[in-house]
C-alpha cells in the first residue's frame, strides 16, 4: 500500500517516496498550450504548492518523474526551461524590513541554483529584473517563473492596516518587474489565497489570467469524488463514503465539488477514521471572528447568501469585506451561479460541509460562552428540538443565555436588537449539525430562522419588543412553503428582554 503524501508539497518526494499521487499532470500541459501568464486563489493547504513544484520538474525536463502520468508522452522533453521559483509560504514576516531581506534572500537562492549572479546594493525590483535577464541570457531560453503563495506576507498581517499596506506596496515593486519582462519569460504562474483589488499589488500586470473560477481547471487543486476512490480505495474500506462526503467534500469554484487534500489526507491517516476538524483546527480564523463581532455581522445570513461579481475581485484591505474573506479563505463556497435581468452574474454560497459548518459555529460559541457545559447544553438542545419538546426548549434556550457573560453584552451594540440574539440561535442551532436556512426567503418576506429535522421543520421569529412574535408568520404565511414536505411543522416566536439580557417568552403552535 502506497503511504499518504500528508503535507507533502514536492512531486520529487512523492514519486520517490512510494507515496500516492493524485494525476494532476492534464492541467499543466492544458495550461502551457493555452496561455503563459496565470493567477490561481484557493485556500490554504489545497495543494497550491504540490501544483507549482510539478510545474517547476515538467519545465525542467525532469522526465523520469512523470512516467505513467497523463504528461508523460505529450510533453516535448528534449527543452529544458530554466525556472525562477519564490515562495513565501514558509515563516511568517511582521515588517517591512523582514520582507525585503526575505526577498533579496529569495532571490539569491535562484541566483546560486541557476548560476547566476546579479550586481550588489540594487533594489528588489532591480536585483529581479536583473535575474531575469541573466538567466534568460546563461540558457539561450526564456525563462519560466514560479510564484507560491504570492500574499501571504500580507494576510499574516492583514490585523496591522499601515503594516500590510506596506507589505502590498514592497510586493507590487516585485511582480510589476514579471510586465516588463514579456520578451524574456516563457510562462508565469502565480498562487495565493487571495487577489486583491483597485491598487493591487497586480495593477501592473494586466496580462494575468485568473483562472481561479475558470471551469476548465475547478478541480486543479483538490480532490474529486472519482480521484479519492480510485487512488484511495485501501485505505476506504469499511467506511461510509456518504459520511465522508458530508463531512469533507463540497468545495466548489464552477465545477465538481472537490475535497481539501489536506483535510481529507488526515481524516484516512487516522486509524479510527474518526470525523473531526483536521483542517480547521491547523488555522482557526481568529481574525475572521473578531472582524465579525467588530462589524456586528448578521450571521444567519450566511446560510443564505448571493453576492456579485466582486466575489474573487474586491479584497482590500483598507475596507475589508467578509464575505469574500470567508469565501477565499474557505469557510465558504459557490452553491450555484444565478443569471440576473441586468445580464450580470451572481454567486448563491453555503459552508461547504459539515466539517466547516460545526467547527466554525462551535469557535462562535467558545468566544460567545463561558459556561463549560456548553456541549451539554448542545446535546440538550438538540434532544428537544428532536422530540418536539417546546418546553424543554424553552429552558434550554433561557439557560443559554444566561450563560453569555456580562461583558459580552456590554461590547455589543447590537444587545438591543433582534439581530444579536438571532445570531446567538443560529450559531448554537447550527453548531448541531442539522439543516438550518437563515434568512430563509419565501414569496411574502423573509424567515429569520428555519431548522429542518428528519420529522419536523421550525419556523422561527425573534422579536426585541413585546409584541406577538407568531403574528408575522402567520400573517404573512411564512410556513405554507413547507407544508406540502410530510413533516410536522412547527411555528415558534421567540421574544427577547434586552433588560433581563435574556428569553421574555417562547410561544409557538403547529401549522395546520
Amino acid at each position: 500500500m502506497k503511504k499518504l503524501p500528508i503535507g507533502i508539497s514536492s512531486l520529487s518526494k512523492i514519486i520517490g517516496g512510494g507515496y500516492i499521487y493524485v494525476d494532476k499532470t492534464r492541467y499543466v500541459y492544458e495550461l502551457v498550450n493555452s496561455g503563459e501568464y496565470y493567477f490561481l486563489s484557493r485556500p490554504r493547504r489545497f495543494g497550491k504548492s504540490l501544483f507549482v513544484d510539478t510545474l517547476k520538474e515538467a519545465f525542467e525536463g525532469n522526465r523520469e518523474l512523470f512516467k505513467g502520468l497523463y504528461i508523460y508522452d505529450k510533453w516535448d522533453w528534449s527543452i529544458g526551461y530554466p525556472v525562477i521559483h519564490i515562495s513565501f509560504a514558509e515563516g511568517v514576516i511582521k515588517s517591512q524590513r523582514k520582507l525585503e531581506e526575505e526577498i533579496f534572500d529569495l532571490l539569491r537562492i535562484n541566483q546560486q541554483r541557476l548560476q547566476v549572479q546579479c550586481e550588489e546594493g540594487k533594489s528588489i525590483s532591480s536585483c529581479f529584473r536583473e535575474l531575469i535577464m541573466e538567466v534568460r541570457k546563461r540558457y539561450g531560453q526564456p525563462v519560466v517563473i514560479l510564484i507560491d503563495e504570492h500574499d501571504k506576507p500580507i494576510l499574516d498581517n492583514i490585523t496591522d492596516i499601515e503594516i500590510a499596506r506596506e507589505m502590498r506596496e514592497e510586493l507590487k515593486n516585485l511582480y510589476s518587474v514579471i510586465k516588463g519582462q514579456d520578451a524574456n519569460i516563457k510562462f508565469a504562474f502565480l498562487t495565493g489565497v487571495s487577489k486583491f483589488s483597485k491598487t493591487s499589488i497586480f495593477s501592473g500586470l494586466n496580462n494575468l489570467k485568473d483562472i481561479s473560477l475558470d471551469s476548465r481547471y475547478a478541480t486543479l487543486c483538490g480532490y474529486t469524488q472519482g480521484e479519492l476512490e480510485g487512488y484511495f480505495g485501501e485505505y476506504l474500506l469499511n467506511v461510509d463514503l456518504q459520511e465522508v462526503k458530508d463531512w469533507y467534500n463540497g468545495y466548489n469554484f464552477l465545477g465538481e465539488d472537490v475535497y481539501n487534500p489536506f483535510d481529507i489526507l488526515l481524516f484516512l491517516d487516522n486509524p479510527d477514521r474518526q470525523f473531526k476538524n483536521y483542517w480547521f483546527s491547523t488555522g482557526t480564523p481568529t481574525f475572521l471572528i473578531s472582524l465579525i463581532e467588530s462589524k456586528d455581522y448578521f450571521l444567519p445570513r450566511l446560510t443564505n447568501l448571493v453576492v456579485g461579481e466582486q466575489l474573487l475581485d474586491s479584497f482590500d484591505i483598507d475596507n475589508l469585506d467578509i464575505e469574500v474573506i470567508l469565501f477565499q479563505a474557505g469557510y465558504l463556497t459557490i452553491d450555484r451561479v444565478e443569471d440576473t435581468p441586468f445580464g450580470a452574474i451572481n454567486y448563491r454560497l453555503r459552508m461547504p460541509n459539515k466539517e466547516v459548518r460545526l467547527s466554525f459555529n462551535d469557535y462562535i460559541i467558545h468566544r460567545l460562552f463561558e459556561d463549560q457545559e456548553v456541549v451539554n447544553k448542545k446535546v440538550e438542545l438538540y434532544n428537544v428540538l428532536l422530540r418536539q419538546d417546546l418546553e424543554g426548549f424553552k429552558r434550554a434556550l433561557i439557560s443559554l443565555f444566561a450563560s453569555i457573560p456580562y461583558t459580552h453584552y456590554v461590547k455589543n451594540r447590537l444587545r438591543h436588537s433582534e439581530g444579536f440574539y438571532a445570531t446567538v440561535v443560529y450559531v448554537y442551532l447550527q453548531s448541531l449539525g442539522v439543516y438550518i436556512v437563515g434568512e430563509d426567503v419565501t414569496n411574502r418576506g423573509r424567515i429569520d430562522i428555519t431548522v429542518k429535522f428528519p420529522k419536523t421543520i421550525y419556523i422561527m421569529e425573534i422579536k426585541v419588543t413585546e409584541e406577538d412574535p407568531l403574528r408575522q408568520i402567520k400573517e404573512k404565511g411564512y410556513y405554507e412553503k413547507y407544508l406540502s414536505e410530510g413533516k410536522d411543522v412547527y411555528l415558534v416566536g421567540i421574544s427577547f428582554a434586552p433588560e433581563k439580557k435574556n428569553v421574555r417568552d417562547i410561544v409557538w403552535e403547529r401549522a395546520r
